[in-house]
């Protein structure tokens, strides 16, 4: 890594502030960008996944497949502890269809992509949640339907098309993964494989910056004009954020798992599926316009929880072992 590198490492924190402030900026002067953000958040989350993966050797992610405690407790935090938190809290928007299908939907699916750079970024194992991914992703797949037809009425389960899960499986946990383990493979026998692998381990910090402002430039502008019918949906994502951080500790600590394991529990129990879920929410009929932007809103108010927790984590959490 060189010397600029281990620099942004050092400030990652700061820098990921400034870009989430940098891409606000952009999105709300030049609300014209909205659209060419939008289409490069995709290939930009992609690469950054990419990156990610490279960072973790192909053979302990199959180790981490078999570590069935993290798996059970990653489990019951995702699909029993957060669909009764979501619950809970989206009773303060109850009285509004819109909004609460907005919040049902995000708060309902754990997230299968940045939360591992995330993860990473605070000492959490990057391994086991990538070997976790595709178990997460179908189980949402089959209990998002039940889930919203329990919490929401049977018009919005029947509307769901569970297309977009499969489109982002392949484009953003498949390919990038196919492709780290390929550059593995090239850098264990190759000089070229070595140099691509050493920049692209330089180019992390980089990219997290550049998917923050890209996501966030892509989305400010559209929830700023409707933030008054939005607003109420806010505090009942900060709320559920710091619930499922501290319910991710308490489980992890139930479990007994290490410390790198507890801290990638704690992110996947904040962290949730908004660029998978946001194409299921535009499909829905137009009397729920505004649950695109509640989707888009949760985001950003995850960024900014994201970026808090990379400095918070590792303190709540230090490398002491199972407790």
């Amino acid at each position: 890594m060189t010397a600029g590198a281990e620099w942004m490492e050092r400030r990652q924190v700061v820098l990921a502030v400034a870009a989430l402030v940098a891409g606000a900026v952009i999105g709300l002067l030049l609300p014209g960008v909205a659209p060419f953000a939008e289409a490069a958040t995709t290939p930009v989350l992609a690469l950054l996944l990419y990156v990610t993966f490279l960072g973790v050797p192909v053979a302990r992610i199959g180790a981490a497949f078999r570590d069935g405690r993290f798996l059970a407790a990653l489990l019951v935090l995702n699909f029993f502890v957060a669909p009764a938190v979501a619950f809970v809290v989206s009773r303060l928007v109850a009285h509004d269809d819109a909004l609460l299908v907005g919040v049902l939907f995000v708060l309902l699916t754990p997230c299968v992509d940045y939360v591992i750079v995330f993860a990473g970024l605070a000492g959490g194992s990057r391994d086991r949640l990538v070997s976790a991914t595709p178990i997460l992703l179908l189980a949402q797949m089959v209990l998002l339907p039940g889930y919203l037809r329990l919490f929401a009425g049977e018009e919005v389960a029947q509307a769901v098309d569970l297309r977009p899960f499969v489109e982002a499986f392949l484009i953003l946990i498949v390919l990038p993964l196919a492709a780290a383990a390929l550059t593995q493979l090239a850098a264990s026998r190759t000089h070229w494989g070595r140099r691509v692998a050493d920049g692209a381990d330089s180019s992390m910090v980089p990219l997290l910056m550049l998917t923050l402002a890209v996501v966030v430039a892509s989305q400010v502008a559209g929830v700023g004009e409707r933030i008054a019918h939005i607003a109420p949906a806010i505090p009942v994502f900060i709320v559920f954020a710091a619930v499922m951080a501290a319910a991710g500790i308490l489980v992890g600590r139930m479990s007994r798992l290490d410390a790198p394991a507890r801290r990638a529990l704690a992110f996947s129990g904040v962290t949730r599926n908004s660029l998978v879920v946001l194409p299921l929410v535009l499909a829905l009929p137009p009397a729920f316009d505004v649950a695109p932007l509640v989707v888009v809103t949760q985001t950003l108010v995850e960024l900014g929880v994201m970026v808090a927790l990379v400095r918070l984590v590792p303190r709540l959490m230090p490398e002491r072992g199972p407790e």
